[in-house]
């Protein structure tokens, strides 16, 4: 268990894997060790950092370890003041500081305090990044050149969810602080192999976080493999644009602009149907002119009812040029204004809808948090009309998805 002897001046929420907007996992996580003590001079480096004047990465140790290695964050500060922690446990984004209108920093996005126990469980996948498939595959089957291939039902023991019961987000990332001409971020590095999950083929995948003096935060992706795989990552970070706080209540009147014009229909399991449909043959999809994401949640007839969904972005899915706008989202109470953009063909809108509002996990309720999960599209291996998700030898799985922060 991971006890509150962790750094007192850590401000990251630690995250992790397990059930989500989603379902429960089928076996428990690893079990930490606890090991050392923070370096005596991280606080002090981190002051440095702070006061730098362009964008540092420090790295701090934590008080436990992982299937034999250490757990570590990285603790990202731009010219500007904005801050940015990542895990190496899960590829996790655990915590992201912006300024209000008035220049009060707050973290805006959800995850677990450091003496929760249920930090390497993470029911509802905190930050975490998602592989070797974020989002389901239908009854966790996928037929890959002649080869029927078997993966687990982690899904309310019917579909396959974000990649398995041990998936991307279970596992120690090796890291390193990288940084570059107005920029400062870590770069994180795993190993999946042949069999992992039930997926074919060796895979080296790397995520690297990049904050920017722009006030961005770059999520760059690449991977390579040995034989042909399915391959669709992506970030599962919760935000909160009012702060990452219960007491910050729901998102529901936050302003979301989806430069979307169709989004995928499913079925009651949430698996797609293969059609397309046009947000203006369905209201509560509609939002190509910004409103409130409460506005038409209503009447949505899902159960538990929220958006849950995956747009299919205008311009999107073209990993060689450059982001496209996928997202733009405003807090009018804060002045906080969050734009994403992405190479992606994807973005599953979610709402948060299974959060509990419980201790387990930190008091966030239902709607506590909305999800842009910039991905391919859900099932892509059993939808021959979807763009391919399917990463072969030889070849480089790139994308690149961008938040953008500013004030208004």
């Amino acid at each position: 268990m991971i006890r509150s002897r962790l750094w007192l001046g850590m401000f990251s929420l630690l995250a992790a894997c397990g059930l989500g907007c989603e379902s429960k996992p089928a076996s428990p996580p690893p079990t930490p060790k606890e090991v050392v003590v923070p370096s005596p001079d991280s606080n002090t480096s981190r002051k440095e950092a702070d006061m730098n004047k362009t964008a540092a990465v420090t790295r701090e140790k934590l008080n436990a370890e992982v299937d034999g290695k250490p757990l570590e964050q990285f603790v990202v500060t731009n010219k500007n003041g904005l801050r940015a922690v990542v895990l190496n446990w899960g590829g996790t984004l655990a915590s992201v500081e912006t300024p209000d209108r008035n220049g009060k920093l707050d973290n805006i996005v959800l995850g677990f305090s450091p003496d929760n126990a249920k930090f390497l469980k993470n029911p509802p996948y905190f930050g975490v990044t998602c592989g070797r498939y974020g989002n389901r595959i239908a009854k966790g089957k996928f037929t890959l050149d002649g080869t029927e291939y078997t993966l687990a039902k982690n899904n309310n023991d019917a579909n396959h969810l974000h990649g398995g019961v041990k998936a991307f987000d279970k596992y120690i990332w090796d890291s390193e602080p990288v940084s570059g001409d107005g920029w400062a971020g870590v770069k994180l590095t795993l190993v999946s192999p042949d069999g992992d999950e039930g997926y074919p083929g060796t895979l080296t995948s790397v995520v690297t976080y990049k904050l920017t003096d722009k006030n961005e935060l770059r999520i760059e992706y690449s991977a390579t493999t040995d034989k042909a795989t399915p391959l669709n990552l992506t970030n599962h970070a919760y935000w909160n644009l009012k702060g990452a706080r219960a007491e910050s209540g729901t998102v529901l009147d936050h302003i979301m602009h989806l430069n979307c014009d169709s989004y995928i229909a499913v079925d009651d399991e949430s698996i797609p149907t293969g059609k397309l449909t046009a947000v203006k043959d369905d209201a509560p999809m509609d939002f190509t002119k910004a409103k409130p994401i409460g506005q038409d949640l209503g009447k949505l007839t899902n159960d538990p009812q929220g958006y849950d969904h995956c747009w299919v972005i205008n311009g999107g899915g073209d990993s060689t040029k450059a982001p496209v706008l996928a997202a733009e989202v405003r807090e009018p109470s804060t002045g906080r204004v969050m734009r994403v953009l992405t190479t992606e063909p994807g973005v599953q809108f979610y709402t948060g809808n299974y959060l509990p509002g419980t201790p387990d996990v930190n008091g966030f309720a239902k709607h506590g948090g909305f999800c842009l999960e910039t991905q391919k599209f859900p099932d892509s291996p059993n939808q021959p009309s979807f763009p391919t998700c399917i990463l072969k030898p030889g070849e480089t799985y790139r994308q690149v998805t961008v938040h953008e922060f500013s004030v208004e």
